[in-house]
């Protein structure tokens, strides 16, 4: 059988991980037929997948990780996910932040991609728990020197989680304190019945103070993310204004979500309301 070209690594591991999460267990020879490559190239991908902690290499072929409710991949395996879906979430969700105003980013990978974004919207305060997030606004300004417009950022204390986060008494004291505009918060898991969740329960009460702090709340998510639960939630979906997400997310998914907040699929017209 020929390789496909036309299936990018990283695309055929987001297909691969989708198949494993919804139908619990995936073989090697099934996802050979279903995506026209070669034996060698699932294997390849299965091991790619396997180090970044997101599923489990079983005889034949994968499942999913076992005790998904308190697994915490690092920073650097969740940068491998979702490449394309998180700039184009990042992307949109810039759109959303209006100069001049003060604004929050949570840790993530998906917020990470966010920052990069903000970079171009003039005299922003930035609260961040993110040491990532934080990097990238001070190596921009390092870059480029002093210039107008350039954002202030105020980096939290706390303890540094593996996604790289500020946690724990420290930082929930510092963002008790502020007060911003818009929260842009990442997620590990969103669902109906748990609403946003982490594996993370120092994270999870630190996203609680994120959210109470916040006069609008706007999750930038990519479809993987919908019904994953983490060990602990830390805010139900009409705690949320706006979910900022990807085409993957499935039109039961899409219907769900617009009941409790406004909805936006980068790429595609707005629809949804605005709570």
């Amino acid at each position: 059988m020929s390789e496909n070209q036309n299936l990018l690594a990283e695309q055929r591991r987001t297909l691969i991980l989708d198949e494993v999460r919804r139908r619990g267990g995936v073989r090697v020879n099934e996802l050979t037929r279903q995506l026209g490559v070669s034996d060698m190239t699932v294997r390849r991908d299965l091991d790619a997948l396997a180090r970044q902690g997101v599923l489990e290499k079983v005889h034949g072929g994968a499942v999913p990780v076992v005790d998904a409710s308190t697994h915490e991949p690092g920073f650097e395996a969740k940068s491998g996910l979702e490449l394309s879906a998180k700039e184009d979430i990042a992307r949109a969700a810039a759109a959303l932040a209006a100069p001049g105003t003060a604004i929050a980013l949570s840790g993530g990978t998906t917020t990470y991609a966010l920052a990069q974004h903000l970079l171009d919207v003039p005299d922003l305060t930035v609260v961040t728990n993110s040491v990532r997030v934080a990097d990238v606004f001070h190596t921009a300004q390092r870059s480029a020197g002093s210039r107008p417009g350039a954002a202030t950022v105020v980096l939290t204390g706390g303890v540094r989680t593996p996604s790289d986060s500020l946690v724990g008494p420290v930082a929930d004291q510092a963002i008790a304190a502020l007060h911003f505009d818009v929260l842009f918060l990442g997620v590990h898991g969103i669902s109906p019945r748990a609403g946003l969740s982490t594996p993370n329960l120092a994270e999870a009460e630190t996203n609680r103070r994120l959210v109470q702090s916040a006069r609008r709340v706007v999750v930038v998510a990519d479809h993987t993310k919908w019904g994953t639960v983490g060990l602990s939630s830390f805010a139900a979906l009409d705690q949320v204004d706006t979910l900022v997400t990807d085409r993957g997310l499935a039109p039961e998914a899409r219907a769900e979500v617009s009941e409790h907040m406004r909805l936006v699929v980068a790429g595609e017209p707005e629809s949804g309301t605005d709570n």
